[in-house]
């Protein structure tokens, strides 16, 4: 049996949507971030570093979502959603990383600039540079992927449920999607998907 950290509307929804797609059987337990439920000794036990999502499984605790939501495609290769080959393997990584290590830092600044800087004025600078930044993440996925129609192709891949979150990145920055109809079309997809529905639901999200 897996189980799943999460916060409601936090990055983790990549990694529920994927154990819906797969269908694997797990459990939940939601660790509220804006209650301040990730700072505290029970979870910090569980993950030092204060962040969801995290994933119990039966051989230890996994963290960062490029690590989980492969682990979970490659726990369940009757999916197919583990693209297959080197090179097809190599992409999917490069696309994880890039939004974890740029898009979502660079959203993180937002609402967590204490992690990187303490002064009023250092917060307002990144703060004011959040929406230009996640733009630019976006005008680079648009022209580097050719999203026909899914993040890796014909086939639908453990990478979707993680692009998603740049559409709900551009949105909570007030940024249309009309400049980006690739996204925009692989967001509409997604969130057709059956298993987006079902967590969209429990997350409280349209």
């Amino acid at each position: 049996m897996l189980k799943l950290y999460y916060s409601k509307g936090s990055s983790a929804i990549a990694a529920h949507v994927l154990l819906a797609e797969v269908g694997a059987a797990h459990t939940l337990v939601e660790i509220s971030i804006p209650k301040g439920a990730h700072t505290s000794d029970a979870f910090l036990a569980i993950n030092p570093k204060g962040r969801v999502p995290v994933l119990e499984t039966p051989q230890g605790v996994l963290t960062e979502n490029p690590a989980i939501l492969e682990y979970i495609a490659d726990t369940y290769p009757e999916a197919g959603l583990a693209p297959e080959g080197a090179f097809a393997k190599a992409k999917a990584r490069a696309l994880s990383a890039y939004l974890c290590a740029t898009a979502h830092v660079a959203f993180a600044h937002k609402q967590r600039g204490l992690r990187w800087a303490r002064e009023e004025s250092s917060l307002k600078d990144m703060q004011s540079k959040v929406a230009e930044n996640i733009r630019d993440c976006a005008v680079f996925l648009e022209n580097d992927l050719d999203l026909a129609p899914w993040a890796m192709g014909e086939s639908y891949s453990y990478c979707d449920p993680y692009l998603m979150l740049m559409a709900r990145w551009l949105k909570a920055n007030d940024i249309a999607l009309d400049p980006f109809p690739k996204l925009a079309r692989h967001f509409d997809a997604i969130k057709a998907r059956p298993a987006t529905q079902e967590v969209f639901a429990l997350h409280g999200l349209s």
